[in-house]
């Protein structure tokens, strides 16, 4: 909770349902990202049958409850398992078909995880989240998939939850600049910084040499960012975000500005978050974030940044380098 009583909800982003326990010992309220492409690694060479989708977000909405677990369908590419299954190479995999494009090519797969996710929906509140959408047809395509199957377990008399929310993540420049659309037919979005920084700069994060390139606090990320929340906010709908920037304490200052009151991050950081979000207002927050916009390169605005809050930080936290 802010210095001026505004409530910011913490959540975890994990890989299996095991990891659940740790989120909420760390003060987790909900999970803002479920990887499920981890059981498809697990199995790997065979495939997840429904009743392993089911099993697991079965016990993931329970162990959750009463709070949210946000399921992300199949996100993979570049392992063995997806050349396996694909049966060919990619020279650039993380840009490659991945994500709801493999879906979208591969429905047998796709179909069989919504199955399993719809089935467990009734044991809590799932929210599905589609990854990598780069366009409102691609979105409408992977809807009208999902209500295929969902048409067919009303068939069948197999129970579902009607209402559960649909959204996507805004992790692609393409989606983000039309935020303003796309928030007209989702539920909800969700943030992921992580890609959208890769991509908006056209580098890859992994390869040391363009490393450097790699600015969170770049003038155009903000920007993006900014109209992605402020399209949210016009539309109703919730938004969140669940890359490394929801675990900055550096980048907290500004998403809180921006108006994002969901984040969702990796378990061990949590603690740390929340002392800082203590020791802001939201009032504060947007008068950073103002001043933040003045500067026209990224180290200038993290320095910035720094100079308001690195006081702030607790001891057991070692911010990054400068």
């Amino acid at each position: 909770v802010t210095t001026d009583g505004v409530t910011i909800q913490l959540m975890a982003n994990i890989q299996l349902p095991e990891d659940v326990e740790l989120a909420q010992e760390q003060g987790a309220l909900g999970i803002g990202l479920y990887r499920s492409e981890f059981l498809f690694l697990q199995k790997s060479p065979q495939l997840p049958q429904e009743e392993d989708h089911y099993q697991v977000c079965r016990a993931l909405a329970e162990k959750v409850n009463p709070h949210e677990a946000i399921v992300r369908t199949l996100d993979i590419g570049g392992e063995k398992y997806y050349h396996a299954v694909l049966e060919r190479d990619e020279a650039n995999p993380v840009m490659g078909l991945r994500a709801i494009r493999f879906c979208l090519r591969r429905k047998d797969i796709f179909r069989t995880q919504l199955r399993g996710i719809l089935r467990a929906s009734v044991h809590g509140k799932i929210r599905l989240m589609f990854p990598m959408i780069s366009s409102l047809q691609e979105f409408r395509q992977a809807r009208a998939v999902l209500e295929e199957v969902k048409e067919e377990l009303r068939r069948e008399g197999t129970s579902f939850d009607e209402k559960m929310p649909l959204g996507i993540m805004i992790e692609i420049p393409s989606a983000a600049t039309i935020a303003d659309l796309l928030a007209r037919e989702v539920d909800f979005f969700s943030i992921g910084t992580n890609d959208l920084i890769q991509y908006c700069l056209a580098i890859d994060r992994g390869n040391e040499s363009v490393a450097y390139i790699y600015e969170p606090f770049h003038p155009a990320i903000l920007r993006m960012l900014k109209f992605v929340v402020d399209s949210a906010i016009a539309a109703g709908i919730p938004v969140g975000i669940c890359g490394e920037m929801a675990g900055n304490p550096f980048s907290i200052v500004l998403l809180l500005g921006m108006g994002l009151r969901q984040l969702s991050m990796h378990s061990a950081t949590i603690p740390s978050i929340k002392a800082v979000i203590r020791t802001l207002s939201i009032e504060e927050s947007r008068e950073i974030l103002k001043g933040a916009m003045e500067f026209e390169t990224g180290p200038e605005i993290e320095k910035f940044i720094r100079g308001r809050i690195l006081d702030r930080l607790p001891d057991s936290f070692s911010p990054p380098v400068a």
